[in-house]
């Protein structure tokens, strides 16, 4: 898995140097635990990992899904808008998440493009309708929780059913895991999760996570 980063397009161990800008100046928020997560990590047939992928862009809609608006959205996104909970729809570089009724999170990995051209897009869709665009990148930051344990991890405090039979791959809830809310996104069948928890809560809830880990490293109980 590649290296945590600092700054956009610098790992952790990379120089800004002269005249660097605010954008490589960047600390991501569990920039102080990337090494207890890397040691955290198990392997075998309980394993579990846990990465930050921060600086991901991250843009809030909010828009009439049966208006003319939402239908330049979906065009500038190349992709539907989820109409039911816990749906995701995804198009290139673009996932969207379905957060209420007239709610989404737009998730972004389109290389060289950051939240605010993102949001500047899908602004320009939305034109002078009834409707909001916000660029939350700075809001949030990206947990990937992922191995054959993850989902016993994920158990000990998220009040989901997580079972494949009712969450696989594609779905995603606003949830809590521990006393932290989160977006809870299933990417694989891994299985691999990401959380999207708030930036202010992200060193406890990346430390409540590396807690429940531990005991998969010893052989499983009969």
């Amino acid at each position: 898995m590649a290296e945590p980063m600092n700054a956009e397009g610098a790992g952790a161990g990379s120089g800004t140097g002269a005249g660097a800008g605010p954008v490589a100046l960047r600390i991501s928020p569990l920039a102080h635990l990337a090494a207890r997560m890397h040691t955290a990590a198990v392997t075998g047939p309980r394993g579990v990992t846990l990465t930050e992928w921060p600086f991901r862009t991250m843009v809030n809609l909010r828009v009439d899904p049966v208006s003319e608006a939402a239908d330049r959205v979906e065009k500038s996104l190349g992709a539907p808008l989820p109409r039911q909970c816990g749906h995701t729809t995804a198009s290139g570089p673009h996932t969207v998440l379905w957060l209420g009724p007239d709610e989404w999170l737009v998730l972004s990995q389109a290389e060289g493009t950051d939240g605010t051209a993102v949001a500047a897009e899908l602004r320009a869709a939305l034109g002078a309708d009834p409707g909001s665009v916000v660029d939350v990148s700075a809001n949030r930051t990206t947990l990937e929780l992922s191995g054959p344990a993850a989902r016993q991890v994920l158990e000990k405090g998220c009040p989901l059913d997580l079972h494949p039979r009712a969450f696989g791959p594609g779905h995603a809830v606003s949830t809590t895991v521990g006393p932290v809310a989160a977006p809870l996104w299933q990417v694989d069948d891994v299985p691999t999760y990401r959380l999207l928890p708030r930036s202010s809560f992200a060193d406890y809830l990346a430390r409540w996570l590396i807690d429940a880990m531990s005991e998969y490293r010893g052989p499983e109980l009969p």
